[in-house]
Parts: structure tokens; sequence; C-alpha cells
């Protein structure tokens, strides 16, 4: 009888003999672990960080390719706003002077007017001779800020990394706190103590590694870095409890090492096709033109594999370590049954669905009117930064600026001069910044053109010499037909010949007395820096402050005839207008696309996983409509409140609560399905509920209270969002699928049945008597006693037709069942023990 049984777990049983060796090869996977912790210890510290939401957008967007071209043509220098308050003005301005006097200060604007002095409060503008992302920038803001000491001083800047640092802190102390709720629930919904430290060491492990993993992709959004290890935890906290829990069954009537590689090599397959659903949902995203969806769903598909194979491979070795103390430990399970839940569910079976309709009908015409925000300005959060403060301090006494980039074909100064006289004369803008409108000294622009005399009285330079510059100039130019003609009525553009004279004295070609040179260089610094910002190679930068909000209908018809009006001066050429505005543009058009690819895409993949796994046509209609109801019902909240939410937190959450909390349905579903022809359909439903309360309060619980957490603790209006409507979809779902699921069950049993199509196998009935070995699925009568689940024996008389698998009649040498399973499971693992090179018998 052992031969026998050896040789069909050999030939058999291919999923038992991966166990098998994963459960005995456990030292190995300990130390690839260990390695995997150390390498992710030191790796996460290569992980860099976009900040930015605008470096996500599609390349053939106008803020991505304003962008581009911006960095590679201009120079943006290193700036802050900073106030001081409870100060006179007499001190103000002495501040100024001693600001104005540093090194790295290259323009500073403050003046006696509201815009700079308002309620004893003094703004300064500050332009450092620094680029933006330069480490000296920062030091030369930090010196400034030493030179304040003492003062009530608020600094705004762009510099630095200061928000993503205070971010960085709060999902540090939201992370502790999810930690402390995961060891809360699981100490409650424990059968024994010693399973919790199982479960958070393969958690943790999951979760060290995924963080050190995140370099391979390059640079993560700062989205990704803050929520995925929350929801990693979150979303694959039911891997683990299934394995523990089908372990503890196992382990019943199997020791704890057959009961450990039974369990795996049953949980390999239910696990993974669990986990299909949630990484179908969040694959929808990865169809987002707003690269941040592919960013996201990468990060987070990363992290659920990596806990699966935390999961399959480290945990069985947990078990074994722990084993004993596992069966030391035990305790009564805290979790109460529910069976009103069930009752209640029977009696309303045939109204609550009809209900559930309306509701949902209701709810899709109420949340299409969510209203949407695309960027900050109009958000509101629980939690604000210190720069969120900073900045409304500074809004309340100097007022907010809108400004957008426009940026044109350089080499015609009079057409950038005729372009920013119509613009500023539009009622939405507030002023413009561009070099034809920049007054250099004396009332003249920088792109005023001064004939030699002009230039000669405006640097008290000698008029012969002033002709001499002229001429050189004109020949550099070559512009030779000036030489000939005279230079009389020649005129150049300011800013051209002080930039040329400034070249021509460092070269040795023009000397100048010193108060001339002084003036000079004081010129020709602040035209470099003009030029530095407003002119590259090949294009012009104009600033355009708008009186208009960041967003809104209203804004983005004007940057629409922004593009109208400076396509007369510039025709059949692209024109740019990069901002905050744009951005926030740029995301409303790829959002309209985006949502609707999102919410379709994790349908349908959730719907393949689902008529897979339930062979019907009719369960995924049914398990889709409830969550997407639940979606629906959720973003109904925020509409009728007349709450902005952030955009991106649509798609994202959509896409969680359709992978993650269909998981619920799926339990509630695949057990009542199995239960629905053995009894009534009273007892079914309340069996049901009994059975799917403990998985659904363990998983849900962790997932709602991650999401609050980050909700209410977080002060990033992206971050924020999605912690929010999470929380709140995560406890929707719940309820929905409940008291709500189980009476679409019941009245749409029929329906799923009907829409059935598993493919039926040949059946042939066997029928024997005495002792006999059952493998797979089947369908007849027992007379006598069972043990086992798909694979096990009987003692008695059968009749049976098999649908998968085979019956093979043994010899009865009298032991009790429960002795032959255990002998079974462990000859089935026999073998590969024996290839260790143990060898000993098993008795």
């Amino acid at each position: 009888m052992e031969e026998k049984l050896n040789k069909n777990g050999e030939d058999g049983n291919f999923m038992l003999k991966v166990a098998t060796f994963i459960v005995d090869r456990r030292n190995l996977f300990f130390l690839l672990f260990g390695i995997a912790i150390i390498f992710s210890l030191v790796s996460m510290n290569w992980v860099k960080v976009e900040n930015a939401l605008s470096a996500y957008l599609p390349d053939t967007t106008e803020t991505s390719q304003g962008l581009d071209l911006m960095e590679e043509q201009f120079i943006t220098y290193g700036t802050a706003k900073v106030m001081v308050t409870n100060i006179p003005y007499d001190e103000a301005y002495m501040l100024y002077e001693k600001i104005e006097a540093l090194d790295s200060v290259i323009m500073l604007d403050f003046e006696n007017t509201t815009e700079y002095y308002n309620n004893f409060s003094a703004l300064y503008n500050i332009t450092f001779g620094y680029a933006e992302d330069d480490d000296r920038a920062l030091e030369a803001l930090d010196e400034v800020e030493a030179m304040l000491e003492g003062y009530d001083i608020y600094v705004s800047t762009s510099m630095g990394d200061a928000s993503a640092d205070q971010l960085a802190s709060e999902m540090a102390t939201i992370s502790v706190l999810v930690a402390i709720v995961v060891v809360s629930v699981l100490l409650f919904t424990s059968q024994t103590w010693a399973e919790v430290p199982v479960l958070l060491l393969t958690f943790c492990s999951a979760a060290l590694i995924t963080k050190g993993t995140n370099f391979i992709t390059g640079t993560i959004s700062f989205v990704s870095n803050s929520v995925t290890i929350v929801l990693q935890l979150a979303l694959s906290v039911d891997y683990a409890v299934i394995f523990c829990n089908r372990y503890k069954e196992e382990h019943q009537t199997l020791g704890i090492r057959e009961a450990d590689i039974v369990a795996l090599s049953k949980s390999i397959p239910e696990i993974f096709s669990s986990s299909l659903t949630t990484m179908g949902g969040l694959m929808a995203m990865m169809f987002m033109q707003f690269g941040i969806g592919v960013d996201m769903a990468a990060c987070l598909i990363r992290a659920i594999l990596l806990s699966l194979l935390a999961v399959f491979l480290l945990m069985p070795g947990l078990i074994m370590l722990f084993g004993k103390a596992m069966d030391k430990t035990k305790h009564k399970s805290f979790i109460p049954e529910i069976p009103f839940v069930g009752k209640f569910a029977y009696k309303t079976r045939y109204v609550v669905p009809v209900l559930f309709l309306i509701v949902i009908i209701v709810a899709y015409f109420i949340q299409s009117r969510c209203p949407y925000v695309y960027g900050y300005t109009m958000l509101e959060t629980p939690v604000q930064s210190e720069a969120m403060l900073v900045d409304e301090l500074i809004d309340e006494s100097f007022g907010t600026d809108n400004f957008v980039a426009l940026i044109v074909p350089a080499g015609n100064y009079d057409k950038e001069r005729r372009l920013l006289r119509e613009i500023d004369a539009r009622e939405e803008v507030d002023h413009s910044q561009g070099l034809a409108n920049t007054e250099a000294m004396d009332g003249y622009m920088l792109t005023d053109k001064l004939t030699a005399r002009e230039f000669s009285e405006l640097m008290e330079l000698d008029y012969e010499m002033a002709e001499v510059l002229y001429m050189a100039y004109a020949v550099n130019d070559e512009n030779y037909a000036k030489i000939i003609n005279g230079f009389s009525n020649y005129s150049v553009p300011l800013i051209d010949i002080v930039m040329f004279l400034y070249d021509e004295v460092e070269e040795g070609y023009v000397t100048l007395d010193d108060d001339l040179m002084e003036d000079l260089e004081d010129a020709h610094t602040k035209m470099q820096i003009a030029l530095d910002q407003l002119q590259g190679e090949k294009y012009s930068r104009m600033l355009i402050y708008l009186t208009l909000p960041e967003e809104g209908d209203e804004t983005f018809a004007f940057l629409d005839e922004m593009h109208t009006i400076a396509n007369k001066y510039y025709e059949d050429v692209q024109i740019l207008i990069p901002g905050e505005a744009t951005s926030q543009y740029d995301l409303y058009k790829t959002f309209k696309r985006d949502n609707t690819v999102v919410n379709v895409m994790s349908i349908l993949a959730v719907m393949v996983v689902l008529l897979f796994t339930f062979m019907s046509a009719g369960m995924p209609v049914l398990l889709i409509a409830v969550i997407q109801g639940a979606i629906w019902v959720n973003f109904s909240f925020p509409a009728v409140q007349q709450k902005n939410v952030f955009f991106l937190s649509s798609m994202i959450v959509s896409s969680i609560q359709m992978g993650a909390n269909i998981d619920y349905a799926i339990v509630i579903s695949g057990r009542f399905m199995e239960l629905k022809d053995k009894m009534s359909k009273k007892d079914a439903i309340i069996e049901t509920m009994n059975f799917a309360f403990p998985t659904i309060v363990t998983s849900g619980t962790m997932l709602a209270l991650a999401g609050i957490f980050i909700g209410r603790m977080s002060s990033d209006g992206a971050v924020c969002g999605i912690g929010q409507c999470l929380g709140r979809g995560t406890i929707i779902s719940i309820f929905i699928v409940m008291f709500i699921l189980p009476q679409i069950l019941l009245v749409g049993e029929k329906i799923i049945d009907k829409t059935s199509f598993a493919v039926s196998m040949p059946l042939k009935l066997e029928r024997t008597s005495g002792l006999m070995r059952v493998d797979g699925v089947v369908r007849g009568r027992i007379n006598g006693t069972v043990t086992g689940e798909i694979h096990g024996f009987i003692r008695g008389e059968a009749s049976l037709f098999v649908n998968m698998g085979k019956l093979e009649q043994c010899e009865d040498d009298g032991r009790k069942l429960e002795d032959l399973a255990d002998v079974d499971v462990k000859l089935l693992v026999k073998k590969d023990k024996e290839e260790e090179g143990n060898g000993q018998e098993i008795e």
C-alpha cells in the first residue's frame, strides 16, 4: 500500500513537492531573505523621488514641452520671498539695504508700496546668483535668515525639499500607527498568540524589500514613495492570513511539518488567484496617459508580488520556527459569529436589491458632478505643513501670484513689445515682464533702440568713442550698409550694445575710466541676469502675471485666448505657455480621458479573473456591479458636500477599490455557492456570513484605517485625497458586501447557475467497497466514514462519478482512517527527504 501511495504522490501532486522543497530548504530562504533585507537597507537610500506632478505629464502636453524647453534655453535662478513682521518701514528699508549688499543676492525687490510693505510687515523678493537647483542658493538663503535672526520672519521658496521632508516624516508616523492597528487587529482575530510574530515578520520583510527595490525604476513619484508601503500592508495582509488559517486547519490532523507542507501546497494557487483581482485593478492604471498611474501601478504590483514571495518562501519557515509556540499559545477566538446578518439578508432578499439598484443609479448621476480640482490651491487638508502656513500668511498680507511663461521665437524685439502691450491691456492680466518692457536705466527699456549719440549721453561716454563702438558693432553684425551710409540714424537695442561694449572691454579693445567701468559692470550684471532668465539661444520668455485663479474654466479659456493673441504675431510656429495654470489645464484634459480608461480597464481586468474563477457570466456582473456601485457611492459624498477632490484620488482609489475590495465579495460569493446546494438557502447564507466575517473584518479594518490615517495626517493634497477616498470607500464596500451582497446572491443564484459555462467532463460511475483512496472532484453516494477534503480515504461502500482525478482500491490492513491520512502525507513527501540525504524511514 505504501508503494502505491508514494507513487501516487510522486506522479500526481506537483504543488506538494514544491511545498516540500520550500519547507525543507527553509534555511536557504532565511539566508536569501536576510541578504535581501540587508541589501534593501542600503539600497533604499539610492531611490530618487520626483516631487512634481507635472513631471509625469505626457511628453505631448504643453507643460512638458515648455518645461523641457525652459530647462534647455533659460537659467532659473533661486528665489525666495521673505516676510518680516512687526517692523516699521524705516527699519524694513534698513534691512533691505543690508540684504542687497550681500554678494549672493543679485536682485532684490522692495518698495514703499502695499505690494511690499503692509500692516507693519515687509516682503522682500530675493533672487540669488545661483541656479534654483544649486546648493549654494540654499546656503545663500541660510545667510539671509542668519542676518534676520531676532526678527519674526517667514520664508517661502521652491528651493530644497522642505515639503518632501515633512511628508516623509508624516508617513513615518502613519506607518507606525498602521503597524499598531495591524498588531491589534491580528491579536483580536488570531487563534494563537504566536502566529502574530509570524505574520509581522512576513509583512516587515516584504515591506523592507519593497522599499529597497524602488531604485530599480530609477525615479519614483512622491505619491508612490509615500503610500506604497502602507497600502502594501493593507492590501496583502489577506495572503498571510489565508496561509496561516490553512495551516491551523491542516494541523488539526497533521504534524507541524506535514501541515505546513500541505497548507502551502493548497494556499499557493488559492492566494495567487486572490491576488490576481487586486493586480488586475492596479494594472488598469498603467493605461493612463498621466505617467503617475504607471508609476504607482508598477510600485504597488511589485509590492504585492514581493508580499506573495514572502508568504510562499519565508512564512513556511517561520511557521516551522514558531510551530510549537503556536501550539502552546492557543486561545479562543475573539471574533463572534454574526447569524443575525444572514437572517436579515434572508428576510430582506426581495427588498434590498431593489433599493440598492435605485441607490447606485442615483449615486452614478451625483458622482458625475464631483468637484475635481487639479492643483493644491483649492484643496483643504486637515494638516497644514509649515510651508503652507507661511504661504497663507504671505498671501493674506500681500496677495497671491499666479503667473505663466509665454515662450516665443527670439530675435524680434518689436514683436515682443507689441505682444506684451496687447496682453497687458487685458483685464485678466495684472502685469507682464519681458525684455521689451523691463526698464534698464533712465526710462529706457532693455530692448529700446538707441543711436550712438543717445547711447553716449546715457552712459556719459565720449561721442567719438560711441561712434567707433557702433561701427565695430555693425561690422560684427555684418551690417556694412550702415558703415557706408553713416551712423546718424543707426540705432541698436540698448541691451545688445551694452553687452557688446562689455565684451570689447573684457577683450582689451576698449578702455574706460573707473566710474564708467563701474556703471558698465552694474548694467552688464543686471542685463545678463535678464538675458539668462528671459532670452535663450532660440526662444524668448515673458512672464505673464494673471488676475485669475490657478485653475477654473475662466483661467483655462484665457490660456487658449493667449495662444490666439500670440499666433497673430508668430504665425505657423509653436507657442508654449508653461506654468501652474497650464499644468492644471493639461491635467484636466488628461483626466477626462484617463478616468474613463481606468474605470473600463479595471472592470475588464477584474471581469476576466472572475470569469475563470466562477466559470459563470452572471457572477462577475453581479460582483462588479456591487463594487462599482460602492465606488459611485464613495464619490457621491464629496459631490453632495461640494468638497473639492484632487483628481488623482478618483483614478487611484477606483482602481484599488475595484481590485482589492472585490476580494471581500469573492469570499462571500464563493462560500455561498459552495453551500447553497448542501443546505437550505437561509442556513447557507447564515453560515457564509459567519465564515466570511473574520476575513473581511481583518483585511477591511486595516485598509480602512490605513486610508483614514493617511487622509487625516498628511499635509500633501494628493496623498491626503487618496487616503480620505480610500478609507471612506473601503468602509462603504465593507457595508455593501456585508448587508447588500448576500441579498443579491440569494435572488441571483439561479441566474448565476444558468449562466455557468463550466465544461462538463464525461463521467464514469465507479462502484467499490472496502478501503479506497479518492483524489479529485467526485459526485455520488457514500455509505461509510469519510476523512480528508479533496484527497482522502473512504472505508465503506461508494458509488461515485469521478469528475476530475481518480479513485483507487487500497489494501485494508485495519488501521484507523486518521492514521492512514497521516501516513499518506508522510509518504507523499518522503522522496524529497530522501533526496536531501536523510534516507530515514518514516513510520
